[in-house]
């Protein structure tokens, strides 16, 4: 697969420091750079990690939302200008990753991710990354990426508080997405217009999904599936929580 992918002289000075890396070495930017990541979300979760991700060298990036940029946005999702005010966030962000990386292959899909189209954004995909903001569409990316089989990267942010984990729940000894969450909350939630949000948190969690995305396609360290980090920024507090699979689940659960 990415035996067959060779570099320039180019694209060996601006891997280098990760080529340099044990961990990840020419073998790591070559799976890189035959891999897929769909991001979902150009918010403040999505803005550092598509960012990060173009710098990386993935392959393919596919990048979904249907908001235009505003104002207020400005305030924590650096991948976007005032001169963008009104315009596509997933086109906006693309182009911006094209700026970072002209070799990276990145598509804009300006639509909302549903049950009716999640499976076709996902398919083919070697991890996703969820930064959306609200609860029921994180549910219906958690379903089509257990589905599919794709590794899952899920961050999300309030006020001075984030959390971030990945889920793998068709392995054996691992929790999916809903194992954490239960079967079908019925949940009110706050968005950040309501509650506010610091603009660094996000770049925190938003670099975290990124760097776990990474870690999705060239594994590297401890695998972190089978917990979640849960970071207080008010407090610079960090802490790490097993997550065992529920055997009742109606997602990953035993039949």
């Amino acid at each position: 697969m990415s035996a067959s992918i060779s570099f320039s002289d180019d694209d060996l000075s601006r891997y280098a420091r990760h080529i340099v890396l044990k961990e990840l070495g020419g073998a790591g930017q070559r799976r890189l750079a035959a891999a897929t990541v769909v991001v979902i979300g150009a918010g403040g979760i999505g803005s550092p990690a598509i960012q990060y991700l173009a710098g990386a060298g993935i392959g393919r990036l596919v990048i979904v939302d249907d908001d235009a940029v505003e104002l207020s946005n400005l305030q924590r999702q650096t991948i976007f200008a005032a001169e963008d005010l009104g315009r596509s966030k997933a086109e906006t962000a693309a182009k911006r990753a094209l700026a970072i990386n002209p070799s990276v292959r990145v598509e804009a899909a300006g639509i909302r991710i549903a049950a009716d189209n999640a499976a076709s954004l996902l398919k083919g995909a070697d991890a996703v990354l969820d930064g959306c903001d609200n609860f029921t569409t994180r549910l219906t990316i958690a379903d089509a990426a257990l589905a599919l089989r794709v590794p899952l990267i899920s961050a999300a942010v309030g006020q001075f508080e984030g959390q971030l984990a990945v889920y793998r729940g068709w392995e054996p000894y691992l929790p999916c997405y809903r194992c954490f969450v239960g079967p079908a909350p019925d949940r009110a939630e706050q968005s950040c217009a309501e509650a506010g949000i610091l603009g660094p948190v996000t770049g925190v969690l938003g670099s975290l999904a990124a760097l776990e995305a990474i870690r999705a396609v060239t594994p590297f360290g401890i695998d972190p599936a089978g917990s979640v980090l849960l970071a207080d920024l008010l407090s610079l507090r960090f802490r790490m929580l097993r997550l065992p699979p529920d055997p009742a689940c109606p997602a990953c659960g035993s039949p």
